[in-house]
């Protein structure tokens, strides 16, 4: 099982929308996977129960230890968290996880809550031990604005780099309305959003 954490302390981050492309891209590349959803509000698996049955497949787990249930070596978990994640839900996520993948908004808000996250995440054993690893999504932001060099600058004082910056595009919007992602839609409409989600499933399958 390699199970990918997406995660941030602020609500509205964009977590759900990252978790559930995520799931979607992994399973359109036909690999095996579940999303599990830890968040009380519960949206990753409002998205999965209206998602049409003919495109590929995104298992939900509901509750306790995946690794009880075990998916298989073979298989992805994405694992979708509430905001203000931290104590020993922080500590038992990470447990589970083999990488956390942050989505930040470039904000003065966003980045101050993330922040303490960060300084917190960086202090957990697992990530000290280099039994996780980190990967950050810039969320509704030009990379070619003033605000992603600010985010980038952020995240510098980390030594996190941005895997990739998602723009901000209300086509995410109406793929969830209809259970769907990027992934789902036709390559035409989100061939732009699929390069830029290139480097995250590398990263998920490949990178440190």
């Amino acid at each position: 099982m390699r199970a990918i954490v997406v995660a941030n302390p602020k609500g509205g981050s964009g977590k759900t929308t990252v978790a559930t492309n995520l799931a979607a891209g992994l399973a359109a590349a036909n690999e095996r996977v579940y999303l599990w959803d830890i968040d009380r509000q519960k949206s990753a698996l409002t998205w999965l129960s209206i998602r049409p049955a003919h495109l590929p497949r995104v298992a939900r787990l509901d509750g306790g230890d995946p690794k009880d249930r075990d998916p298989g070596d073979d298989s992805w978990v994405v694992i979708d968290t509430p905001a203000g994640l931290h104590g020993k839900n922080l500590e038992y996520a990470l447990r589970l996880a083999e990488k956390v993948l942050i989505p930040v908004q470039p904000s003065v808000f966003d980045m101050a809550a993330t922040r303490d996250f960060l300084d917190t995440l960086l202090a957990e054993k697992a990530v000290r031990r280099h039994k996780v690893s980190i990967g950050v999504v810039g969320v509704r932001v030009d990379p070619r604005t003033r605000a992603s060099a600010t985010l980038e600058a952020f995240l510098q004082q980390y030594h996190l780099p941005i895997l990739t910056f998602l723009r901000d595009t209300v086509i995410y919007t109406n793929a969830a309305f209809l259970g769907q992602s990027v992934f789902d839609l036709p390559a035409y409409l989100t061939e732009r959003d699929r390069q830029q989600w290139s480097p995250v499933l590398d990263w998920a399958r490949n990178g440190g």
